[in-house]
């Protein structure tokens, strides 16, 4: 082959290789267009995963099974196509167990959990832009010390309320006025004695409620917050719960185990949440609640997301459901709590207006909010929840 021959070959193979390379470019161009004009699909990191798996109190997630007007889970399965898979737990230590096992999206977490649970680096903060409806929470709780930690939201607050001092209307012939009735042996109106008559909560949080019985009682023991104990007050309390260790009919943390003591055992006062107060009530059971002069302790919970959650769309969407006025409302009449979001209190059918009245919306300043106590303190040093924890154990044996 000549080089005239050659150089006309290479040019033809030269022409041949632009054309390729242009018609290749041309079809890319137009595969783009196409896909520039279709509508964008929903990426995996945005796609509902079918399910959540929650860990909530008893009667923070009902789907009308007690009662049929009182069902705010069915509607959020519809509306999202995510099924609710709900644990129920008793107290906060089991909750904290549960969540750092492992598989599940969600707790319903108390303060005396929530930093046990941020601090071990089982739930994550949340992307608050993700849940519209935060902006219509209480403006207390949207940065409360038991959820807010280091400028970030670990979490969206779902509930609150008193631990009420529950008690019966026949063996109190006026309210009682001290949580002296529950912690020191006494007749009560009755002319009976106390002992064995009293219900004590099953958890080291109870503690508390003794220091704040004690900050009253004995203010020389210079207790300011009942969550930060230096070692003298903490040993005056241990002391005040073990003599009441007599008069204990039942250490509970079952809400209907303590509704049926009150119905059946002849218990006739006790530290409560309102859902004891409102289910005996609605029973016809003689059964009233107050808050004491000394205050009360209580609970502000927060819905919170675990580190490693396997379904998080789901569990976002959730979040956002739970501040949903109209579920808030019925949150609070089936409970007996406080909604955190106000909108709530009023126009809801089963709350009604002055539900959040009832169930204590303006004790709000009356009421130490359970919190984990950490040994590092804002009076020093304090003694910490594992402590507690093991004196707790120790009390409830009579040791």
């Amino acid at each position: 082959m000549t080089l005239r021959s050659n150089a006309v070959a290479t040019r033809l193979l030269l022409a041949l290789a632009i054309g390729l390379a242009l018609a290749g470019c041309q079809k890319k161009e137009e595969q783009a267009a196409k896909e520039a004009a279709a509508p964008v699909a929903t990426t995996a990191s945005e796609a509902l995963e079918g399910q959540v798996d929650i860990v909530a109190w008893p009667g923070y997630l009902e789907r009308g099974e007690t009662d049929k007007n009182y069902d705010w889970v069915t509607p959020f399965e519809q509306d999202t196509g995510c099924k609710v898979n709900i644990k129920t737990a008793g107290t906060s230590d089991e909750m904290v167990s549960l969540m750092t096992q492992g598989g599940y999206d969600l707790v319903t977490a108390s303060g005396d959990a929530s930093l046990r649970l941020i601090r071990g680096g089982t739930v994550q903060p949340i992307d608050v832009a993700r849940v519209p409806s935060f902006a219509n929470v209480d403006e207390r709780l949207k940065q409360g010390s038991w959820h807010f930690v280091d400028g970030k939201n670990y979490g969206t607050p779902y509930q609150w309320g008193p631990n009420v001092l529950m008690y019966n209307t026949k063996a109190f012939r006026t309210p009682p006025k001290s949580w002296s009735v529950v912690f020191e042996e006494q007749k009560l109106g009755d002319g009976k004695s106390n002992k064995g008559r009293v219900q004590a909560y099953d958890g080291p949080i109870y503690i508390a409620d003794a220091a704040l019985y004690l900050m009253a009682k004995k203010p020389a023991l210079g207790i300011k917050d009942p969550y930060e104990l230096n070692e003298e007050q903490y040993a005056a309390v241990l002391d005040v719960l073990r003599k009441q260790h007599p008069l204990v009919h039942r250490y509970w943390h079952d809400a209907n185990v303590a509704v049926q003591d009150f119905t059946n055992e002849g218990v006739v006062v006790s530290g409560s949440w309102p859902f004891q107060v409102n289910t005996l009530v609605a029973n016809k059971q003689p059964v009233a609640s107050v808050v004491p002069d000394e205050g009360a302790t209580g609970w502000a919970d927060t819905t919170m997301l675990a580190a490693n959650a396997k379904h998080p769309n789901c569990a976002y969407k959730w979040m956002e459901w739970s501040l949903n006025a109209k579920v808030q409302g019925d949150v609070a009449a089936w409970f007996g709590s406080v909604p955190a979001v106000p909108a709530a209190c009023k126009g809801n059918a089963l709350l009604t207006d002055t539900g959040c009245a009832t169930n204590g919306f303006d004790n709000f300043d009356k009421i130490h909010f359970w919190r984990t106590p950490e040994a590092a303190c804002s009076t020093g040093t304090c003694v910490p929840y594992s402590r507690w924890a093991t004196d707790y154990v120790a009390v409830m044996g009579g040791r």
